[in-house]
């Protein structure tokens, strides 16, 4: 979720190999309803480009009535990315946006100076058994862009470009890649993609990009003659030319990167900054509470209850 449960982001487990300059397993965390996989950051890859928190909700099954309840929290500094497989969002912000999420859709909040959000399954899809299955990650904002005003962009499927070849299919979701653009506002140079592979077909990474990352949500991919299997990510040396295959099974994946970030960045709790003291302002503004007067504000339509900034 983009609300991160915990206040210091747990490390996955880090494995290096000599195809791959970081191989990440991802460390899970039962919240309760359904499970996250977090494969950013990691105790020796902070970032990928400019992503610097990367999340698997799900699969998760619900029963009728029963969904997701993320209460109104807050961010600084950073982009939030909603991509679904499976399921739904009712997505509600500071910004006045009020929308719904489906597969294959992209929700695109910039937090800037600071905006709160509230994600929740819709009361459509709790009508009936439902079911949760996507991706979130954070985008770390440039220095230049820290402060800038909190914006809200949502991009149907038919909006988000598309490459399809035998047995290949790529969504492009933010950024640019194999010469095709997404409509996203981006703030850094960025790519990410939906990646859908046969048993067996091939695609070959972007080598336009310094940064270069693969998640498999699904299947299976061999790297230089190795498997590797899903909810893991792999992370790439700059300018190598990589082409993946996908297992007998296929595969799903998630690729994404971008330009190096050009310095470290503090993270804690929903909050990225270029410093401690940014964090430390952010966290007092939210605890004060003085919605509309500062920094923060709640969602029109979700202003009953808030996460309280933790201990």
């Amino acid at each position: 979720m983009s609300w991160n449960p915990a206040i210091e982001p747990g490390s996955p487990v880090e494995v290096g190999i000599d195809a791959i300059e970081t191989l990440i397993i991802p460390r899970s965390r039962d919240l309760g309803d359904f499970e996250v996989r977090r494969a950013l950051p990691a105790p020796k890859r902070q970032m990928v480009g400019p992503f610097i928190f990367f999340d698997q909700a799900g699969p998760a099954e619900f029963l009728t009535g029963q969904g997701v309840d993320v209460r109104p929290h807050p961010h600084t500094g950073l982009g939030t990315v909603t991509y679904l497989f499976r399921g739904d969002f009712h997505h509600r912000d500071s910004t006045g946006a009020d929308q719904i999420i489906r597969p294959g859709e992209l929700n695109w909040m910039v937090a800037g100076r600071g905006v709160s959000h509230s994600e929740r399954t819709s009361a459509t899809a709790r009508s009936g058994p439902n079911s949760l299955f996507g991706i979130q990650t954070w985008l770390a904002l440039p220095d230049s862009h820290e402060d800038i005003a909190p914006t809200f962009e949502h991009h149907g499927k038919e909006a988000l470009p598309t490459i399809e070849d035998s047995g290949v299919s790529v969504r492009l979701i933010l950024g640019n890649a194999y010469g095709k653009a997404a409509p996203a506002t981006m703030f850094s140079e960025t790519f990410y993609a939906d990646v859908t592979l046969e048993a067996g077909r091939r695609l070959p990474m972007p080598d336009d990009h310094e940064d270069r990352g693969i998640y498999i949500v699904e299947g299976s991919i061999s790297v230089a003659g190795q498997e590797f299997e899903a909810s893991q990510m792999m992370v790439f040396r700059p300018g190598d030319k990589i082409t993946v295959a996908a297992g007998s099974r296929g595969a799903r994946l998630m690729i994404l990167g971008g330009a190096t970030f050009p310095g470290p960045r503090y993270i804690w709790w929903n909050f990225v900054a270029s410093s401690k003291e940014r964090i430390e302002d952010a966290k007092a503004e939210w605890r004060a509470g003085n919605w509309g007067k500062g920094r923060f504000d709640l969602p029109i339509d979700d202003r009953d209850e808030h996460i309280p900034v933790p201990d």
